[in-house]
């Protein structure tokens, strides 16, 4: 497996697999996020490649702005992160985050959060097993205004 960051030549199939992560998205807005990603001089989208074929993809960005838990800025943060299910469990996801956090070193970066949501047992899972520390669980209201 050789991880690398996208490229303009690995755009489709960036965006087949975020939509894979982000399922119910339609797909011209998956690319312009992935664009973005590409693009952004704070952004990036790492791929796990293996035998020509796109396995994972990690998309990374530097926030500026509060994170929970943390007390510096920038901090990287793991956006997003998807590995097909028959290279699960190999060290893929591991791997893509270990050069996520590379990314966001080299940037200046002496943290790196992420968050799944509070359902999302697998997620918690992994991150635990990566060495994140839970720093809170909130739940997020919206209610529109007329």
């Amino acid at each position: 497996m050789r991880l690398m960051i996208a490229e303009k030549e690995q755009l489709q199939d960036a965006v087949q697999l975020v939509m894979k992560l982000w399922p119910g998205h339609e797909e011209a807005e998956m690319l312009e996020c992935v664009q973005e990603y590409m693009e952004h001089e704070e952004k990036t989208v790492l791929l796990a490649r293996e035998e020509g074929l796109c396995r994972g993809i990690c998309l990374v960005s530097l926030r500026h702005d509060y994170v929970e838990g943390t007390e510096g800025s920038p901090v990287g943060y793991l956006e997003g992160i998807y590995v097909e299910e028959e290279h699960r469990n190999l060290g893929t996801a591991r791997a893509l985050l270990m050069g996520a956090q590379q990314w966001a070193k080299k940037k200046g970066c002496r943290e790196f959060a992420s968050d799944c949501e509070v359902g999302n047992t697998e997620s918690l899972a992994f991150h635990l097993a990566c060495g994140f520390e839970e720093a809170n669980r909130i739940i997020c209201f919206v209610k529109e205004i007329e």
